[in-house]
């Protein structure tokens, strides 16, 4: 048998472990984060006009962020597993959800008034995440908020039977410096970074606006150096 990529473990692993993260009618995911803490960090979106077009790139089952933002904005969710986007269009019908690799789907520059990504970009493979980063940057109209959650340390790895689940999990993480000056390429302006702990590990938060229209030619090598 074919050993698995890191996104075909993604993928799958989420498939199986999508209800353990997060149980349904429990207002908090199983590293404790509440509903709570989830309207603080999509705070800066409040700002947007009614009808603003948003996405959440990694949306998961769709609650609570997904679900939030629908109530005044027109809300796009990707996400690599079936299970996580068939749970979300029964929980948020109101947005509209692609079950799609997040480094393959492609939309229009400045398709989207604002974004988030919490918690998802980390299960790309780091290398690909500056590329990425570049097309956000794109999608986002000038003066827009992005809200990242991403690593705060380097690590590549993946953990067996994740949260009981009996899945495997793949996580890619650059540290937190290395998504600042990737973040700042792709066209933004960094508001606010702040650290967010979860169980044994911590998380970089950053409060984004785009303020610059095209990022510059990148070379990945001096990138990832």
């Amino acid at each position: 048998m074919a050993e698995r990529t890191p996104k075909e473990i993604v993928r799958e692993g989420w498939n199986r472990a999508s209800t353990f993260y997060r149980p349904d009618n429990v207002g908090k995911d199983v590293f404790g984060h509440s509903f709570a803490d989830h309207r603080k960090w999509l705070r800066p979106l409040s700002k947007l006009k009614n009808g603003s077009k948003v996405l959440d790139l990694g949306c998961g089952c769709g609650v609570p962020d997904a679900l939030f933002l629908s109530r005044r904005f027109e809300v796009v969710g990707v996400d690599i597993s079936e299970v996580q986007i068939a749970r979300a269009r029964q929980r948020v019908p109101g947005a509209t959800f692609f079950q799609s690799d997040m480094t393959k789907i492609r939309f229009l520059t400045g398709s989207f008034d604002g974004g988030i990504s919490l918690y998802s970009i980390i299960h790309v493979p780091v290398e690909e995440q500056p590329d990425l980063l570049d097309r956000i940057g794109r999608w986002i109209r000038f003066g827009g908020p992005f809200i990242l959650v991403a690593g705060a340390t380097a690590w590549t790895g993946t953990q067996s039977d994740w949260l009981g689940s009996g899945a495997d999990m793949y996580w890619s993480h650059a540290d937190g410096n290395s998504y600042a000056r990737w973040l700042e390429h792709a066209g933004f302006e960094i508001l606010r970074r702040d650290l967010i702990p979860e169980g044994e590990a911590t998380h970089a938060l950053f409060e984004c606006r785009k303020n610059r229209a095209e990022a510059p030619a990148r070379s990945l090598a001096a990138e990832l150096r």
